[in-house]
């Protein structure tokens, strides 16, 4: 990887991966400027059809099928971060289907802006969630990776689900999107005019209430895997974890709000998070229990929605 690639996959990652770049420092240095590029080239794809770009569909499609033959080598890249991500891909032997799936994820973006059930933003999470805790075991080559991957799969699609949770007023402003199951919608009473008015009703809160479970059993999947990973990795990826899931105190706090206001970490919450996951780290090495201990996700399924505070009696700074 040359100094230009290393540096355009790093300020990429610094400036649109705010949380995950935190964690991300955190890795080993023989896979933290490899996971730089590989959240360069997933933001590079996805600013394609998300971003300020005033592309047709049709050269949208284009963009991601020239996206898709650059790193997958078949094509030379035009950007460096594409080109130094085939290096990694080929280094680290990322299965194509992986780039496949992520890339047909993108795809669907263009004209997929409803999922009518769970199982159809499922399939569309293989790609964009899933498929990224893949290629993130890939690159850290682990002993057992079958034992691995599903955990890793389940924490990519938790991450997924509360960026969904967090970003639904951002959605339905710019985008016209919501990814929260029209099925939970319906069954809550909850209308699209209603997203888009931006009227944050009882039966709303609700909707999220329901989807904010479905990603915490992800998270409790996903953690319970992180002893798989190497040992070197395993703080980074707790970490992120841990920072992730805190939206869901500030989601709770404000009542499960997500219209009026966009939940989103201080810089300070996320560095009184950093401190005391690793205080709690050195003491026990065990990423469910110190996830159990700092998170605002319990690792008991049948905790109540009351929980808003912190455990452990260390005081919040905020």
């Amino acid at each position: 990887m040359n100094e230009s690639q290393r540096k355009r996959g790093k300020a990429i990652h610094r400036e649109t991966g705010k949380t995950f770049y935190y964690a991300t420092r955190l890795l080993p240095e023989r896979i933290r400027e490899q996971t730089y590029v590989l959240y360069g080239f997933f933001r590079i794809a996805d600013e394609v059809v998300d971003g300020d770009f005033d592309y047709t569909p049709e050269q949208q499609r284009e963009k991601l099928e020239a996206i898709r033959k650059q790193a997958l080598g078949q094509e030379e890249a035009d950007d460096p971060v594409i080109a130094a991500f085939n290096d990694i891909r080929a280094e680290k032997d990322i299965p194509d289907e992986e780039i496949d799936s992520f890339i047909d994820a993108m795809v669907t973006d263009i004209d997929t802006d409803r999922y009518e059930t769970y199982e159809d933003l499922q399939e569309y999470m293989r790609g964009s969630a899933a498929a990224v805790g893949n290629m993130m075991t890939a690159i850290m080559e682990l002993e057992r990776p079958e034992t691995a991957r599903p955990h890793a799969m389940a924490l990519g699609e938790a991450f997924q689900l509360t960026n969904f949770l967090r970003d639904v007023q951002e959605d339905i402003r710019e985008l016209d999107r919501v990814y929260l199951p029209q099925e939970t919608l319906e069954q809550h009473g909850v209308t699209l005019d209603d997203i888009r008015a931006e009227q944050c009703t009882p039966e709303f809160r609700a909707a999220v209430k329901s989807e904010l479970h479905r990603a915490e059993e992800n998270y409790r999947k996903g953690v319970a895997g992180i002893e798989h990973l190497p040992q070197d990795c395993q703080f980074a990826v707790l970490l992120a974890a841990v920072l992730y899931a805190e939206h869901h105190r500030l989601i709770r706090k404000q009542g499960y709000d997500v219209l009026s206001t966009r939940p989103s970490l201080s810089r300070a919450r996320k560095l009184w998070m950093i401190a005391r996951t690793w205080w709690h780290w050195k003491k026990l090495q065990d990423p469910v229990a110190v996830f159990n201990r700092v998170s605002a996700v319990s690792m008991d399924d049948h905790y109540t929605d009351e929980f808003v505070g912190e455990r452990g009696g260390v005081p919040s700074p905020d």
